[in-house]
């Protein structure tokens, strides 16, 4: 669960900076930086869950 949100977090960064840089696509870096919040807030809660 720990690597699908390691790599979720990877993947929403190089989106987030892919936006930032190529000019005309700032929504892009948004989104990314909206998932890579959405993706940590949810392996915070995930985390603290007892099985």
């Amino acid at each position: 669960m720990l690597r699908l949100l390691g790599v979720l977090v990877l993947v929403w960064l190089v989106v987030a900076v892919v936006g930032a840089v190529v000019e005309g696509l700032f929504w892009l870096a948004v989104v990314g930086l909206v998932l890579v919040v959405v993706t940590g807030l949810v392996g915070r809660g995930g985390r603290n869950t007892r099985v």
